[in-house]
Parts: C-alpha cells; structure tokens; sequence
C-alpha cells in the first residue's frame, strides 16, 4: 500500500478527537483562512479557484503541480503564499543545465587542523516551501532529485540521510508540455503531486484590476496572516475530520473505474492504458477533507469529490494509443466516470 500525500506531514500539537474540540478549533481555522483569503487576494486576481485549490493542497499536507502558459501569475502565487502563512521559502528555477546537486546539495572536502573530512552542504531543498519554476525545463535525471524529498521528507547523500524542515511542500509551476524546450515529467513524480491545478486566463474584471494595481508607482506587498506551526495543526485536523461511508464509497468508486483492471466502463476498459494508484484515493480523502473546512464544514461530501475529482486524477492517469487515434481524450473520460458518482 501506498503512504498517504505527505504520510509524515508535522502533526505538532496533539488536537483531541472530541467532537468539541474539533469544532473549536475549526472554527478557529476558519477565522485564519479568511485572513489567509484576504491577504492572497491582495496580491493574486482573478484566480480564486487556483488559490482554494493550493490552499487545500497545503491543508492536506501535499505538493500541487501549477500548469499554464507564462505569465499568468504562478510563480507570484507561490511567493505569495511563503509570505502569508510564514514559511521558509526558496526557489530553484529549473534549466536544462541543472544537476540533481544543484537541488539537494553536495558534500566538499574541508581541511582543519590537518584533517581531511568531507562536510555536507545542504541544497536549496532545505526548506519549508520549495518553488520548483518551470520544473519541466530540466531533464528527468534531475526531476528525479525530488523523488525521495517529496516522498519521505528526506534526502540521501553518500549514503547519508538528512532530514528536510517541518512541514515541506513543493509548489511547482509548469509550462504546457508542447513549448519548446521541455521534458514529459516522470509518472512517479506526477503521482507525487497531491493536485494538478491548471491556471488559466483571468476574466476581463480581474484582469482591469490587476493592471491598475500592478503597474503603480508602489506594488502591493503580503502580508503574513499564519505561521508554519499554524499550517500545521490545520494539517493535523484535516486529518481528525469524519468522513461518511457514503463518501468513502463514491472514493473508491471512482478511483477503481479508472483503472482498466477493476472498471465496469467499456471506454475506460479500451482506451485507458494505465489508471491512478492507491495514492489517488489516499489524495481525494484528503483533499476532500480540506475543502470543508475552506468551506465552514466539518465533514466532506460527495459534492468535494466532484469537484476534486479531475486535479486529482487527471495526471494519474493516461489513454492508450487506440484512444487517441479514436478522439477520445483524457477530460471526456474522467467527466464520464465522475458523472456516475454525482
């Protein structure tokens, strides 16, 4: 069995599973998200479905992919949101040119006193919330570098394992896969990423404010609205929140008819080459879980896994040559099996 998105996300501050308890400290939650919402919207325009989505995927205790074409306003999302709930950010902008080194760090030879030894210095990957800009730019070799961070919390070295700070998240950005000069990201690393959020072009209202607000004498700053031990214990009650067997139920559901191999779906059975793994169901509980707090609830329900459903899976999962020849594409699908359970 697959470990849960960020299995070994910071659980400081044991929250009591009394039914009370629970409620007062969602609430109290409730009261630091719409600070987190007011200061992200004083930056950020026309993207609240983007930023709910990256909000939950930190709620969860998760990474979240961020797809779109230049310009959009990724990367000063992702800036925004070290600001706002106080983590301890760096970024690595991904070039071809990039060795897995450059990302987790390398050991050099010090001499002291005589002494020969070598001594670890760490990589830009020793942080709280990592940007990976553009990760799409470097070659799979160096993608990889992120495989164990982003699994386990740790990196090996020489034989060596070092622990990365508490909580970590990576926020990637992504430029669409037909742009000149980019690389297919592994499907071990796309099955990595709690969602896929893909960012598209903000409506004409937003984008009118966003051009008189960005192009003043003065440019907004964030302002910091949560700190990381904030961050989490939201991680540890997401995880604390019921979910209804009826729920637990549409989740498997779901995930197992996309799969060829347990489907009752003729079109998935003939046109999916391979579906989303455990970790797929392990991220909707999760997630699901996250957006009824984001939405004053303490529990979630169908309604959260379909509208979860398609940055959950749609980089899980991909169609066989047979269907692209036949038109059939990837959105189609998982609109049909997600309809079956709404």
């Amino acid at each position: 069995m697959a470990d849960s998105p960020q299995a070994n996300a910071n659980r400081a501050g044991p929250i009591s599973t009394d039914p009370n308890a629970v409620l007062a400290a969602a609430e109290a939650l409730g009261a630091q998200i719409v600070q987190v919402r007011g200061a992200i919207g004083r930056m950020i325009f026309g993207q609240d479905e983007v930023i709910d989505q990256s909000l939950i995927t930190l709620l969860s205790g998760g990474h979240v992919l961020l797809v779109g074409v230049p310009g959009l306003g990724k990367s000063r999302l992702v800036e925004t949101l070290g600001v706002v709930l106080g983590m301890a950010t760096k970024r690595i902008q991904f070039t071809p040119d990039l060795m897995p080194a450059d990302i987790v760090g390398s050991e050099v030879l010090d001499e002291t006193d005589g002494r020969r030894a070598f001594r670890f210095v760490p990589g830009p990957v020793f942080c709280q919330l990592l940007m990976a800009d553009e990760i799409n730019r470097a070659s799979p070799r160096t993608q990889s570098a992120l495989l164990q961070a982003m699994q386990e919390q740790r990196v090996a070295v020489s034989g060596v394992e070092h622990a990365l700070p508490r909580p970590f998240h990576v926020l990637a950005t992504q430029n669409p896969i037909e742009q000149e000069g980019t690389y297919p990201l592994p499907e071990a690393q796309l099955d990595r990423f709690l969602l896929e959020v893909n960012v598209s072009y903000p409506d004409i209202g937003a984008e009118r404010t966003m051009l008189l607000a960005t192009t003043g004498a003065q440019d907004a700053k964030p302002l910091q609205a949560m700190s990381a031990d904030d961050l989490a214990m939201a991680q540890a009650l997401v995880r604390r929140l019921p979910v209804g067997e009826k729920v637990v139920d549409a989740i498997l559901a779901l995930v197992r008819g996309c799969r060829p191999e347990t489907t009752s779906d003729e079109i998935v059975r003939r046109h999916v080459a391979w579906g989303p793994g455990p970790r797929a169901a392990q991220a909707l509980m999760l997630a699901s879980r996250a957006r009824a707090l984001l939405g004053g609830r303490l529990a979630p329900s169908i309604d959260d896994i379909v509208a979860l459903a398609r940055p959950v899976l749609r980089h899980r999962m991909a169609l066989s040559f047979s269907a692209r020849a036949d038109g059939v594409m990837l959105p189609e699908v998982i609109e049909r099996l997600v309809g079956k359970i709404g």
